[in-house]
C-alpha cells in the first residue's frame, strides 16, 4: 500500500515538472521589479483594465501603458509588503470584498456571457420585431418658397402638367432642390406637425392643392410612396438584443439565488431601501443592458 502511494505521487510529480517547462512558455514573464515577475496574463489583465481613454489608443501603446502601470504597482507592492499592510485588518476586509466582487465576474461570465449562445439572440430579435407596432413611412417631395403666390404660382404649374422635380430644382429654396426636393423616407414625428400632416394626408402620387404654411416658409408637397417601416436589421441591433438576453439570464440567477439563500437585513431603514429597489426592478421593464461586470 506504501509503495503504491509512494508511486501514485512520484507519478504526479514527474507530471508536474514535465508540464512546467510548457506553462511557462504559455505564460512568460515580461518583465521583473526586485523579486517580483510580472508575466503575460498579468500584463493582459492590465490591458483589459486600462483607463478607457487609454484603451483607445493603439495596441502596442496600450501594451506599455499597461505595463508601466504594473509595474508601478509592484513597486508599490513591494514596500507594502515589507511593511506588513497585507497583514491589516482593512487591507484583508478590502481583500474580501474584491473576491467576492471577481466571483460574482467569473459566475457571470460563465453562466451569462458565455451561455448566450447566438440562435438565442436572433430568436429574441424576432420576438421583439414581431411585438413592434406598425409605424408608417411616406417618401415625399417638396418646393419651398417665400411667399403664399409663389406656391399657389407652383401648383397652378403642375396643374397643367408641369413636372414637379423639374419645378423644385428651378424654383425651390431648399438645399435638396437638386434632387427633385427629394426629402427621402420619414415617419411621423420627423417632420413639423403641418408638413407632416399635410404629407401624410396625400394619395399616392397626389399634391398638395393648397400651399402649406410652416416655419420655414410655404411648401408644395408630393406624395411619392408610403409603407409600413421596414424594421431594424438583425446586424444594427444585434449588440443591443444580446445584452437583452443577458439581462434576463442574469435576472434568471438572482432571483434563483434569493428564492434558495435567506436575505437579512439589520438596519430597517436600508430594509426599506432594498425592499423598494427590488419591488421597482420587479416592475420595470427590461432596460438596454446586462449588469456591468465590477
Amino acid at each position: 500500500m506504501l509503495r503504491h502511494k509512494f508511486l501514485a505521487t512520484a507519478a504526479l510529480a514527474a507530471a508536474i515538472l514535465c508540464q512546467a517547462p510548457a506553462f511557462a512558455a504559455e505564460d512568460p514573464v515580461v518583465a521583473k521589479v526586485g523579486a517580483l515577475e510580472i508575466r503575460q496574463s498579468e500584463l493582459d489583465l492590465a490591458v483589459q483594465n486600462l483607463d478607457p481613454q487609454l484603451a483607445q489608443l493603439p495596441d502596442e501603446q496600450k501594451k506599455v501603458a499597461a505595463l508601466s502601470g504594473a509595474i508601478d504597482v509592484k513597486l508599490l507592492a513591494s514596500g507594502a509588503t515589507e511593511e506588513g499592510l497585507k497583514d491589516s485588518e482593512d487591507f484583508k476586509k478590502r481583500m474580501a470584498y474584491i473576491e467576492g466582487r471577481e466571483l460574482h465576474n467569473a459566475y457571470f461570465r460563465k453562466h451569462v456571457i458565455d451561455a448566450t449562445k447566438p440562435e438565442e439572440v436572433k430568436a429574441r430579435y424576432d420576438k421583439e420585431i414581431a411585438a413592434l407596432p406598425k409605424q408608417e413611412e411616406a417618401h415625399a417631395r417638396h418646393i419651398l418658397v417665400k411667399t403664399e403666390e409663389e406656391a399657389k404660382d407652383i401648383i397652378a404649374n403642375l396643374d397643367k402638367g408641369g413636372d414637379f422635380a423639374a419645378l423644385a430644382k428651378e424654383k425651390s429654396q431648399d438645399s435638396n432642390k437638386d434632387e427633385g426636393g427629394d426629402l427621402g423616407w420619414f415617419g411621423r414625428g420627423q417632420m413639423v406637425p403641418e408638413f407632416e400632416e399635410a404629407a401624410f394626408g396625400l394619395e399616392k402620387g397626389a399634391y398638395t392643392k393648397t400651399p402649406v404654411q410652416t416655419q420655414f416658409g410655404f411648401h408644395v408637397i408630393k406624395l411619392e410612396e408610403k409603407r409600413d417601416a421596414p424594421p431594424p436589421a438583425f446586424e444594427q441591433v444585434q449588440d443591443q438584443v444580446k445584452q437583452l438576453v443577458m439581462r434576463d439570464k442574469y435576472i434568471a440567477l438572482i432571483n434563483k439565488a434569493k428564492a434558495e439563500q435567506q436575505i437579512e437585513i439589520v438596519d430597517p431603514a436600508l430594509k426599506k431601501g432594498y425592499e423598494d429597489v427590488s419591488k421597482m426592478q420587479e416592475g420595470a421593464d427590461a432596460p438596454e443592458a446586462a449588469p456591468a461586470q465590477q
